[in-house]
């Protein structure tokens, strides 16, 4: 008997249906999944390929090293970049550790199952156009203390869950908040966005134990050919509440020196201030609340490298796209004039190219 006995126009009865129950959500949280005969891989690649098309620029805060200001960075250049107007969602990655759920004032919100996914939280505040969009892990626990035990499939599996099955809608920014280290959750993140616009803040402090842990993940991050924006210096000084006078903690000269050894740029230095304490814990960024601070100006150089990198990505993509269009236009344009005077074709393909490149 030959590999397939059926006839070219005869579906195979084995073969699984196409995946298209139209459903928002991974196949673990469906009711139906026991007896579902689709396609459910396929529904699970759809998935995460949709709510990749719908966003443009990925933003990835990692460290390597935990305690540095992570979900500080995160948090308020999220909010940040939606207070210029921009549709954003964070992204919680801290499997073992899920803060965004307090950091923008929803510890212990719980969230729902719908047709269109996993809802997220919606963070509004006064001068935000488009409320941030926050999807964590935390909104699925029972309780904020429950600890989550888990070997590398399951993490790996909710890095799916995260992206695919959390209903993002449009977004121009999705801010990830990276758990410390370089393992399983980053290298999946990094697999399944290969190919988007992708880019990463490194966020460190001083001590050169916590820079030592830093600069592995800007290692990974040349092995996997994803743009640095820079480095976040969270802790790098202090204000006297009495003297008003600056001063640093920390030494901050071999930091500098590791950097520019890297080639990696120093985007801002963001002050160990009660006030950032504060708003974390009472869930409103202090780049919300307090935007003419200097905890907020701060981190206005942050948030203006990742509008204008975003802006880049977006010019070389239209230029791609321009060029495409050219080429393509180019020849069913020279079949069309093809019986004109060579003069006439040379002028009529300059104002062809002037107007497309307008």
């Amino acid at each position: 008997m030959s590999v397939s006995h059926f006839s070219p126009d005869e579906r195979d009865p084995l073969a699984l249906a196409p995946a298209d129950c139209g459903r928002g959500h991974s196949c673990q949280f469906c009711p139906h999944e026991s007896t579902c005969s689709l396609d459910k891989p396929a529904h699970e690649k759809h998935l995460i390929e949709s709510r990749l098309g719908q966003i443009g620029q990925i933003l990835l805060v990692m460290a390597n090293k935990g305690g540095v200001g992570k979900s500080t960075v995160s948090a308020n250049v999220a909010a940040g970049l939606a207070a210029r107007g921009y549709r954003v969602g964070v992204a919680d990655a801290d499997i073992h550790g899920p803060n965004q759920s307090r950091f923008f004032g929803f510890a212990g919100q719980r969230i729902r199952l719908s047709q269109e996914g996993l809802s997220t939280q919606a963070f509004h505040a006064e001068g935000i156009e488009h409320p941030v969009k926050v999807g964590s892990l935390a909104f699925m626990m029972e309780t904020d203390d429950t600890p989550i035990v888990w070997r590398d499939a399951y993490k790996h599996d909710f890095m799916h869950h995260l992206v695919g099955s959390f209903d993002w809608g449009p977004l121009d920014y999705l801010v990830v908040d990276m758990p410390p280290g370089t393992g399983n959750e980053l290298i999946t993140l990094a697999d399944m966005l290969e190919g988007q616009d992708v880019a990463a803040l490194l966020a460190t402090t001083p001590q050169e134990v916590a820079l030592m842990d830093s600069l592995k993940a800007v290692r990974f991050c040349q092995e996997r050919s994803l743009p640095l924006l820079g480095a976040v210096e969270n802790m790098s000084g202090v204000v006297c509440p009495h003297c008003s006078g600056e001063f640093h903690l920390f030494p901050r000269a071999h930091l500098a020196e590791a950097l520019a050894e890297h080639d990696i740029e120093s985007l801002a230095q963001i002050p160990l201030s009660p006030a950032l304490a504060s708003g974390s814990d009472s869930g409103r960024p202090v780049v919300i609340d307090a935007p003419e601070s200097p905890e907020a100006k701060a981190f206005a150089p942050v948030i203006d490298a990742c509008v204008e990198h975003a802006r880049a990505m977006f010019a070389e993509a239209a230029v791609a796209s321009l060029d495409t269009l050219e080429q393509g236009a180019g020849s069913d344009f020279d079949a069309a004039i093809a019986d004109l005077p060579r003069d006439q074709q040379d002028e009529l393909r300059g104002q062809l190219a002037d107007l497309l490149r307008q």
